[in-house]
Formats: structure tokens, C-alpha cells, sequence
């Protein structure tokens, strides 16, 4: 457990706005990336960020001190963009383009440092395509692929972050990960 994030939320509770203001640069761009994946909008990604600020500063006196502030808040993040996800209509294609993600891929990182301009065409192209595949993930599963391999949570603080056993939590990224693997298999050739 971080006693310094306890510590920030135990001031912002009584009232301290700079203690709060910390939280926030601390979080929002964890909260922003995990919404912009389980969402795939940059606005409503924000729009996500500020509700989840404001439910956690509108909640801080229900903060269990025992928990880590990280899974309170992330339960907090991905719960909002679940709700946000149960009320869209389906109106997107499923091949349809993502938005550029302006330098938040994941898979950035691992570009050779000696990469040819082919290359990086065929990296941009494969992180479309996985970004596409992710988007189309079924709810249920979008979530916890999102924490697991992008966040790079356990799967003990997804469970706690969802509030669902760890059992539950192993099956549906085992089935998260079998359904990309088939979409980008039919789609890409592409293999996990």
C-alpha cells in the first residue's frame, strides 16, 4: 500500500485542495489511458477523466484506508467506462478507423532504435490493427485485457479493481486473448 497516496487522500478528505490537486497529477493520465483503450474517443477519454475525478473527490470520505488508492480509483475509472460503454448504441463498423492515439501506443517501445521506414509503416499498421481488434473485444472482456496487458496489472488487482474473484478475472483474459487472436488472425494474419 503507497502511505503517501493514503496520506493525499486522508488530506483532500479534510479539505486539503492541494493534497487532492497531487492525487489528480498522480492519476490522470493513468485514468486518461485506461479510458482512451476502453473507449477508443480521446473526448469522451477526458470527458471519463474529469468524472472520475469528481466521483472520487465526491466519495473520499468512503475511501477505505486499508485498500491501495490505485485500485480505489481505477475500480472507479473502469466502472464509469463500462457505464459509458453499456449506453452507446452500436453505431461503430468494426473495421472502421481508429483515432490516432497521439503517442500513448503501447507498443511504441519496442521500435528498434535501428528501424527502417518500412519498418515503422508495418509497426504503425500492426498497432492499428490491434488497437481495431481491442475495440471490438466484448465488454466484458475489453476491460480486463485493457488493465492486463496495458496497464500491466495482476490479475489479483484486476479482480480487485472489478470487484470479481481472480478465477473470473484468469478466464475472461484467457478469453479476451483467444477472441483477438482469432479477429486478427481472420483479419490480419496477424498472431499473438
Amino acid at each position: 500500500m503507497n502511505l503517501v497516496e493514503t496520506r493525499l487522500a486522508k488530506l483532500a478528505r479534510n479539505g486539503d485542495r492541494g493534497a487532492f490537486e497531487e492525487l489528480v497529477n498522480l492519476y490522470k493520465d493513468k485514468i486518461f489511458h485506461l479510458a482512451y483503450r476502453m473507449l477508443g474517443n480521446k473526448q469522451e477519454a477526458e470527458d471519463a477523466v474529469q468524472d472520475t475525478f469528481l466521483r472520487v473527490y465526491n466519495n473520499l470520505d468512503r475511501y477505505d484506508e486499508n485498500q491501495k488508492f490505485s485500485t480505489w480509483i481505477f475500480r472507479i475509472g473502469t466502472n464509469l467506462c463500462i457505464d459509458r460503454l453499456r449506453k452507446r448504441k452500436p453505431t461503430y463498423s468494426l473495421d472502421a478507423e481508429m483515432p490516432d492515439s497521439e503517442g500513448n501506443d503501447f507498443y511504441a517501445m519496442l521500435a528498434s532504435k535501428d528501424e527502417l521506414p518500412e519498418d515503422q509503416i508495418v509497426l504503425s499498421e500492426t498497432q492499428q490493427v490491434i488497437r481495431r481488434a481491442i475495440q471490438t473485444l466484448p465488454e466484458k472482456y475489453k476491460s480486463v485485457v485493457i488493465l492486463r496487458y496495458l496497464h500491466d496489472m495482476s490479475l489479483q488487482e484486476i479482480g480487485d479493481v472489478l470487484g470479481m474473484p481472480v478465477t473470473t478475472v484468469k478466464t475472461r483474459v484467457h478469453r479476451g486473448r483467444e477472441y483477438l487472436r482469432k479477429k486478427l488472425d481472420t483479419d490480419a494474419n496477424f498472431s499473438l
